[in-house]
């Protein structure tokens, strides 16, 4: 080899590794164990600045997973063959634009499967992280299902290890993604652990033993991350998630590409690669033996630790806690307070001191105790609220009971009559009779069945039966990334409402700033019996959002750019009728900062009216950013009409001339309606075609109903 392009090799691999490890200036990398994930989690969260959207990952693949031997191509993961023989599903490799849901083409693999998480992953934030979304073949991707990863040999494929799919309870085979791709499964499995905690666990997506590390990684991934080294074409991906600069950047990093070892070094295992050379140095020598180590201030459920500092040649890094023989925790310091235990028991407890290089002392003196018998209970309940009264249910909450290790759980009696246990602080009751007062009382319970008196009775009644709501109110809020802004309001009455009257203001900064309710919009129209309003910013993106909205706010200057429908998180939000205060999201008039920033809000099914008093925690469920999965429906009316939209799907929308119904039989004599955002029926038809000719309809919104004999179907589409 040339000498002069030899050198240049040199200073390129340099290059890339002083830019690696620039990214984690601010971590301490001296850390180990959980110490060092909690801290690399930080990171990536924190320079996680750009959120992709589902759909914006074709784009994504074309720039990160071209194939650096062929720019017209991506690159398939699971696959291995050049494309030779006749079998298209193993390629390796595939046309850059061969891309959609049909056979010989590629898609959008979840190397975490979105059915596997805790909950489903859906399409937004863990969904739509484009470090786990690899180009795949339709096919191959297709047979890998939600097959959770197995170990075996060879190229991708089921394995012969048999599990219980925990979807539903049938026997299923586990999945190998072979020999080129296991190492890049494995640390896009540890990524999005870190990224997403307990929502992604590789115990949920992998078959492996985790008794052996502290957490929830498994030795599957250990091993295969050690087996396997990092691929140039996974640095590609990378470095180009790190420059925002690039369009379809993230903005973070996946550490375990960066250095397979900081994966050895939280969770053990084999040891993996150390890129980097920071903890494969020829140093050798393990720091002296930490001294003196010293229990104070026992209590029932944790101890003071203290010990004399260990020496090392270079530099002693970190101390491992042992309790009962197991690893408890990591720190850099030099004393530590040891949480969780077990009353009334015995422990024997040393610490063990380590180097970057992870060599290791000898432990220290051991030291043991006993934890204080714990007979003191539970502080008793109070301020027991009943709310969100229905027929047969209703919503009991209360104050928080203290104890001086912890409340477990907490009973709730009805009339007398223990009706259940939560953790919670809240707890829906049902099962009950309409129109009858009941009792409530709660007590507080800690893990040695410690109980608190019980609190004083709160008195409620269920509602009447056919009771409906008497008034419009919200039941979604969206404050999505950028300009993804909606709000959703249902009709729970049992008529059709004239929306004259009736509008939507906001104040900023939780009325902080002058408690005024501005900008003002007016609603017109009609909400159908059992419907929903939907009123989204001009510029939303989300194709959810556009496809189920009654009506669009212009994004103009003299609406003050959407307004307001350009609420932040922080910006109570106001339904009015005549003026008068009806329902709100948010508190006002000094409210509390970012009660909802970057969230989605549900009403909780149990509410049937507004309410001028916001109670996030008994009437709304709360989402991550982007949930829109549900808007344009309401639980409480999908009984009273059957939207059949797993049978019917209607494209494109928008539309310009012909609406493409699809899944619709043309031997079904079927009618239907379209109706306008102010509810005047517009077009009335029978016996549907698979298209309808909407070009004469003017641009706008419309509500397109088609009348089956097992309900109704319902769908919004936009004209241009």
């Amino acid at each position: 080899m040339n000498i002069r392009f030899a050198f240049l090799i040199f200073l390129v691999f340099s290059a890339q590794l002083f830019s690696q490890q620039a990214y984690y200036n601010d971590v301490n990398l001296n850390l180990t164990g959980l110490t060092l994930k909690e801290a690399l989690a930080v990171k990536i969260i924190n320079t996680h600045t750009r959120t992709l959207f589902y759909d914006q990952i074709w784009n994504t693949s074309k720039a990160t997973d071209v194939n650096p031997n062929n720019p017209s191509e991506v690159v398939l993961i699971y696959g291995w063959e050049n494309g030779t023989d006749s079998d298209v599903t193993n390629d390796r490799t595939r046309n850059i634009n061969n891309f959609s849901g049909s056979s010989g083409d590629w898609n959008r693999e979840h190397v975490y499967s979105r059915s596997l998480g805790t909950p489903d992953l859906g399409e937004a934030g863990p969904g739509s992280d484009a470090h786990h979304l690899r180009p795949a073949d339709v096919q191959r991707n297709s047979s890998r299902g939600n097959r959770k990863f197995s170990d075996a040999n060879g190229n991708s494929g089921a394995t012969s290890e048999i599990y219980t799919d925990p979807i539903d309870g049938t026997n299923s085979a586990g999945w190998h993604p072979g020999d080129e791709w296991k190492g890049d499964v494995a640390r896009m499995m540890m990524y999005m652990y870190l990224r997403y905690g307990n929502r992604c666990l590789p115990s949920n997506v992998g078959l492996g033993n985790n008794t052996n590390t502290p957490d929830d990684m498994i030795d599957l991934f250990l091993k295969w991350n050690a087996e396997d080294p990092v691929s140039d074409f996974e640095r590609q991906r990378n470095t180009y998630h790190e420059n925002t600069n690039n369009s379809e950047a993230q903005g973070n990093r996946n550490p375990f590409i960066d250095n397979p070892r900081l994966a050895t070094r939280i969770w053990g295992g084999p040891e993996a690669e150390d890129t980097w050379g920071i903890y494969t140095s020829s140093d050798t020598e393990n720091p002296s033996t930490p001294t003196n180590l010293v229990a104070n201030n026992i209590t029932t459920f944790s101890v003071n630790l203290s010990w004399t500092a260990a020496t090392d040649n270079i530099a002693v890094t970190s101390y491992d806690i042992f309790v009962k023989g197991n690893l408890y925790t990591n720190t850099t310091q030099t004393s530590k307070t040891v949480i969780g235990l077990d009353s009334n028991t015995n422990y024997s407890i040393f610490v063990i001191a380590k180097d970057i290089a992870n060599n290791k002392s000898e432990q220290s003196n051991e030291v043991s105790i006993q934890t204080l018998v714990d007979n003191d209970p539970p502080s008793t309940p109070n301020n027991i609220v009943i709310s969100n009264q229905t027929t047969t249910s209703f919503i009991v909450s209360w104050d928080a009971s203290t104890d001086n290790t912890a409340v477990t759980s907490y009973d709730v009696f009805v009339n007398s009559i223990l009706n259940g246990s939560t953790i919670e602080t809240s707890f829906t009751v049902s099962n009950l009779t309409a129109s009858t007062s009941y009792s409530v009382q709660i007590r507080a319970k800690d893990a040695k069945n410690n109980i608190s008196e019980l609190s004083n009775a709160a008195v409620g009644s269920t509602t009447a039966e056919n009771a409906v709501s008497s008034e419009l109110f919200f039941s979604e809020y969206v404050e999505g990334s950028s300009n993804n802004k909606a709000l959703e309001i249902v009709n729970n009455t049992d008529a059709d409402v004239d929306l004259t009257g009736f509008s939507i203001k906001r104040q900023t900064n939780g009325g902080v700033d002058g408690d005024v309710w501005a900008n003002e919009l007016q609603l017109s129209g009609k909400i159908f019996k059992k419907d929903v309003y939907v009123i989204i910013n001009g510029n939303s993106t989300l194709q959810k959002l556009i496809d189920e909205a009654d009506f669009l706010q212009p994004v103009l200057e003299e609406n003050n750019y959407g307004a307001p429908i350009n609420f932040n998180g922080n910006d109570p939000v106001g339904l009015f009728k005549d003026g008068v205060l009806v329902d709100v999201i948010g508190t006002y008039n000094g409210g509390s900062t970012n009660f909802a920033k970057d969230k989605t809000l549900r009403r909780k099914n149990g509410v049937s009216k507004p309410n001028t008093t916001f109670d996030i925690n008994n009437e709304w469920n709360i989402y991550p950013v982007d949930t829109v999965d549900d808007i344009g429906t309401h639980n409480s009316i999908l009984n009273a009409i059957s939207f059949e939209k797993s049978i019917f799907t209607v494209y494109p929308n928008p539309v310009k001339s012909f609406l493409q119904i699809e899944n619709l039989s043309t031997e079904i004599n079927l009618s239907g309606e379209i109706f306008d955002t102010l509810g005047k029926k517009v077009r009335s038809f029978k016996n549907i075609s698979k298209q309808l000719d909407v070009e004469s309809l003017s641009k706008g919104i419309y509500l397109l109903k088609i009348f089956t004999e097992n309900g109704i179907f319902a769908t919004k589409f936009l004209k241009e």
